[in-house]
């Protein structure tokens, strides 16, 4: 299979990619993002923890790492509208938090905007300019407060 880009080519601002450490406990950081995500005006409607998951499963020995499906309303719905519901299949807005180490943690997330521009669920137009935009604002914002 031949993908439709080239993955070394990809900037890290080409995806929306955003970090942030946190010097904290595992379990105050997943509180303190989501508060921080709440508060930029997202709905937090899904969160999981693959690590204790795995642990549990297959005994993978993965250290804590756990997942915020965030999710703005009002974007997602004129996402869904602008991309014909493919971008559904992308959605929550994950962001990820995982321990580096005791009281040191990783935030991270991918703007599922972006990528889906690049892989062509989304058009590439002024509407979904707009909604890119508005979500990195919203993302940025969050970002900033963490």
């Amino acid at each position: 299979m031949t993908l439709p880009i080239d993955p070394s080519q990809i900037d890290p601002e080409d995806i929306g990619e955003q970090q942030a450490t946190l010097e904290m406990s595992h379990e105050d950081a997943i509180e303190h993002v989501r508060d921080v995500f709440t508060d930029a005006g997202f709905g937090v409607p899904v969160e999981f923890s693959p690590s204790e998951m795995l642990n549990e499963k297959i005994d993978a020995d993965r250290d804590p790492y756990y997942v915020l499906g965030a999710c703005n309303p009002e974007v997602a719905d004129r996402a869904l509208d602008a991309t014909d519901n493919k971008l559904g299949a992308l959605m929550a807005c994950n962001v990820v938090i995982w321990e580096e180490k005791p009281e040191r943690q990783r935030v991270y997330h991918v703007s599922i905007m972006r990528i889906a521009r690049l892989v062509g669920m989304a058009p590439d137009n002024e509407e979904m300019a707009d909604i890119v935009a508005d979500t990195g604002e919203i993302v940025d914002e969050a970002f900033q407060n963490l």
